[in-house]
């Protein structure tokens, strides 16, 4: 059975969608800050390290705050794909053309990732990494997807996850590499596992060598040899479970059983998970790699997010907190791109007509907070102006 059903004419939208799109936004736009660059600084505050810690990726296994925007992303397409196909069948749309719209979609987000990467470069960035990039990759498979009962998307969850770890675990594992700064590596590393695990080293992985053949058959300005952050083109595999999760929560939220308690429900099971494959030896919580492992946990934490903003917003109706969130969650692609585009450009130009003097007001160490603070302010003002003219960029 179709498990997208016919809403009613007048489908209320969901703030909490809107909501989480922009806390994940803000976290994004928190990096224009350097809280992790300032709080170098300031070794001795639990403080800043606390907020450095959570401004800035982990290097190779666990989690940070700032590790969930991209699963955030994901996720949420999943969820939002429910309620976009069920408003265009609300106006009429055929399925056909509603096929042609997620193509398009799937094909901009692919090459606007690109153009994102390629910006202040000489030549096109061939690379297939950027969070909007991956997303696209996996589109077409979610909204194949959302036309498909719950059992087979859970079907197709497991198989996608398997193989996912199947590729890795049967791809021989590479001892180190004689010279690692040939292969991009990061100066002084030291994450790499032992045993059983190393087949999800940094850049000595199938991920990695299947780009060092992709990527080499485009034009770059050099060879590729590896993604300093270890990040690869395939993970846009397990990405699409993740979008799967996301599919599964916007359907539960849409029935309206009960979907705060699956959500729930489902969080503490995605979380479990992924301890049981992380500490029982069969795969680590990398989120560089979209491991399997990694797919829980962040699903996990999405969900009890979600789970938390929708009880909030949705059901309890306190909305008047969530307005500086709801401005960019509705326009979180404008913002994404301004955030890509601008943000150099404004924090120089802020310097250059007001000069750097005004922006040591809480000290030279904290420069980089005020110049980020007011390009995000920046920022969010345009936002707010394109929510006041009910202007909405989406693809």
């Amino acid at each position: 059975m179709n498990s997208i059903n016919t809403p009613p004419a007048t489908a209320p939208r969901i703030g909490s969608l809107d909501v989480y799109r922009g806390i994940v936004m803000f976290l994004l736009g928190l990096r224009l800050l350097e809280l992790d660059e300032v709080a170098v600084h300031f070794p001795d505050s639990a403080i800043w390290q606390f907020l450095g810690h959570h401004s800035s990726h982990i290097p190779w296994v666990g989690c940070s705050l700032n590790d969930l925007i991209h699963p955030s992303f994901a996720f949420l397409t999943g969820a939002s794909l429910v309620f976009s196909v069920s408003a265009r069948s609300r106006k009429g749309q055929s399925q056909w053309h509603m096929t042609l719209h997620a193509m398009w979609r799937s094909i901009a987000l692919i090459f606007l990732g690109i153009f994102l990467r390629s910006v202040d470069r000489d030549m096109t960035h061939w690379t297939f990494d950027e969070t909007l990039t991956q997303t696209g990759l996996g589109y077409m498979a979610v909204y194949t997807l959302a036309y498909c009962g719950i059992s087979t998307r859970w079907i197709w969850f497991g198989i996608i996850l398997t193989s996912s770890w199947l590729l890795y675990a049967c791809y021989p594992i590479m001892p180190p590499h004689a010279n690692p700064v040939d292969f991009n590596t990061p100066e002084g590393w030291q994450h790499d596992f032992t045993g059983f695990f190393a087949h999800w080293n940094h850049n000595r992985n199938v991920g990695w060598s299947f780009d060092r053949w992709l990527l080499n058959e485009f034009p770059r300005e050099s060879p590729y040899l590896g993604y300093l952050g270890g990040y690869t083109t395939l993970n846009f595999i397990p990405t699409i479970a993740t979008m799967i999760l996301g599919l599964m929560a916007g359907t539960w939220i849409k029935r309206g059983d009960q979907p705060a308690r699956q959500l729930m429900v489902a969080s503490v099971a995605c979380l479990a998970f992924s301890f049981v494959l992380h500490f029982g030896g069969i795969c680590p919580i990398v989120k560089r790699l979209w491991t399997p492992a990694w797919v829980f946990f962040s699903g996990g934490g999405c969900l009890l997010i979600l789970a938390a903003l929708y009880q909030i917003i949705d059901v309890r109706q306190w909305r008047r907190w969530s307005f500086p969130f709801l401005v960019v969650g509705v326009n979180s692609l404008a913002f994404y791109v301004m955030r890509h585009t601008l943000d150099i450009w404004f924090s120089e130009t802020l310097q250059k007509h007001f000069g750097t003097r005004v922006f040591d007001f809480f000290g030279q160490e904290l420069r980089p907070v005020t110049i980020g603070f007011c390009t995000f302010v920046a920022f969010w003002l345009v936002a707010l102006w394109m929510y006041r003219l009910k202007i909405y960029i989406r693809l």
